[in-house]
């Protein structure tokens, strides 16, 4: 679609949103919504095959410093969290926030939590999350308002790999613990 308007140069799809990149301006604002419009009610649905990918987890422990909050959110237990949240299968449905970091679609609803308040202000690389009705891992250390559930080591970010990000949009994610610490 994108091709068919030589002023748009790329389209980034998000969970809920579309970003445009245009070369320039348009000069023709709402001919360019209008466009969108039809192309979002007449485009036909595609489903992407991605790649599964199998991901250990050390769930708990001081990397994993919030599934006790996650569970009383929840009204389970820890090890509840824990069987419920690698009991599903995640798509990854757009790439973002940070690079690398893919937002995963399938959390159980029973265990979705809503963001920090107050966030982490150095959570690692590799430490599994929860941020309301979406899980994920993140792709870098640093500051972040997801509740940290377990840990593990893949690297979703590389820039000397080709591509650099791990994760494309349509890979499925299946979790299972490594190990256990409450």
């Amino acid at each position: 679609a994108a091709q068919a308007r030589p002023y748009v140069q790329e389209l980034i799809p998000g969970v809920t949103n579309l970003m445009l990149v245009f070369s320039q301006p348009p000069e023709q604002p709402q001919a360019v919504s209008d466009w969108l419009r039809h192309a979002w009610e007449t485009l036909p649905e595609r489903h992407i095959e991605g790649r599964l990918f199998e991901i250990g987890v050390r769930y708990g422990g001081a990397l994993g410093e919030d599934l006790a909050a996650v569970a009383a959110h929840a009204g389970l237990s820890a090890q509840d969290v824990i069987s419920i949240h690698h009991g599903s299968e995640y798509t990854v449905c757009a790439i973002g926030s940070a690079p690398g970091f893919g937002y995963l679609h399938g959390l159980d609803p029973r265990i979705a939590t809503p963001r920090k308040a107050v966030p982490s202000l150095r959570m690692l690389a590799g430490t599994v999350t929860i941020g309301g009705a979406q899980a994920g891992i993140s792709a870098l250390t640093g500051p972040n308002g997801w509740n940290s559930i377990g840990y593990t080591e893949i690297c979703q970010f590389d820039p000397h790999r080709t591509p650099p990000a791990l994760f494309a949009i349509g890979d499925r994610i299946r979790f299972y613990p490594e190990s256990i610490e409450l």
